[in-house]
């Protein structure tokens, strides 16, 4: 039985580990407060959930996620993250996770920042760009006219593979733009950020309701973004 680990458990997280278990996938928690934290979350997944440490959930998933500040992924357990495929659903706030050189002058993305740091894993960027509650809310069978894609970017393509094969098991088609390089392409203050998945795209997606967007519509918005 597949298993998606998550390295944090926070709203972006618990929406993935139900997606996940709705998908008939187990999964393991993690957080940064312990596992006895996460009784309530465990208990509404049912058997396919369990609580564990962050290296646990590192060493149990087929697909790891990574959805913690910026500022926290130097404790992103290396060692228990070698050779997996790791989902990076962080994004940079420069107000909550601090002024980072690198990031402020666009010399390299989060995501790549968390591939340094995670140098024997296989990082690809997704999640980062969608509300929680609207992730929650458009999943769809392959085949759906109203399924929804996701962007994801990453330097190794077999993980890239491994990631679309998981957003096809929890409802999302996939557009893939390339490198980690490009993930800014889907970053805070860029147009594909949160908007495209709100019934009626603006400042104020997080209190609209969930609105579907195509494989089609991403792949163009994400073309004609510019820096």
């Amino acid at each position: 039985m597949a298993t998606l680990g998550l390295i944090g458990s926070g709203k972006i997280g618990s929406t993935l580990a139900r997606l996940a278990v709705d998908a008939g996938l187990d999964v393991v928690l993690s957080n940064s407060r312990g596992p006895e934290t996460l009784g309530e979350l465990v208990a509404e997944l049912g058997p396919r959930a369990r609580a564990g440490t962050a290296q646990e959930a590192a060493r149990a998933g087929d697909w790891v996620v990574v959805t913690i500040p910026v500022k926290a992924y130097g404790d992103v357990p290396r060692e228990a993250l070698a050779g997996k495929v790791v989902l990076d659903t962080g994004n940079y706030y420069p107000a909550r996770d601090g002024q980072i050189a690198e990031l402020d002058a666009g010399e390299l993305t989060s995501s790549e920042l968390l591939q340094r740091r995670l140098d024997g894993a296989h990082v690809v960027k997704v999640f980062n760009n969608i509300f929680f509650t609207h992730l929650a809310a458009l999943p769809k069978p392959a085949g759906d006219p109203a399924r929804s894609a996701l962007a994801i970017a990453g330097d190794d393509a077999d993980a890239k593979a491994q990631a679309t094969d998981l957003l096809s098991r929890l409802g999302y088609d996939a557009v893939d733009i390339g490198p980690l390089a490009e993930g800014w392409r889907y970053e805070p203050g860029q147009p594909a950020y949160g908007q495209p998945y709100a019934e009626k795209p603006g400042p104020d997606f997080m209190a609209q309701p969930a609105g579907p967007y195509s494989a089609a519509e991403l792949t163009a918005l994400l073309a004609a973004t510019e820096r």
